[in-house]
């Protein structure tokens, strides 16, 4: 098999995690050698905050959308088990 690569996207509540920011969604996109094998992750995650008003504008994801989501905590093992899947037969 070939160069696996992760194209990673995230969409957040807000820029900075000081301010208490977190992730609203999670979305990766397999390669092999820079060709996407159809293989992705995707996830809505609930922030237990309300976005800023930027980062809404950006991603439209209301917090009434995301309230029944996982968090993150819940997501965290099957998250990392993509990205460190060595071969292309995850299909989450």
């Amino acid at each position: 098999m070939g160069r696996r690569q992760i194209v990673l996207d995230t969409e957040t509540t807000g820029l900075k995690p000081e301010d208490g920011n977190r992730i609203v969604e999670i979305g990766c996109v397999e390669l092999i050698d820079k060709v996407e094998t159809g293989v992705t992750y995707q996830v809505y995650l609930n922030p237990d905050r309300e976005s800023e008003p930027g980062a809404f504008m950006v991603h439209g994801l209301t917090t009434e959308f995301l309230k029944d989501k996982p968090r993150f905590a819940e997501v965290a093992d099957e998250f990392l088990k993509f990205i460190e899947e060595k071969k292309s037969s995850c299909n989450v």
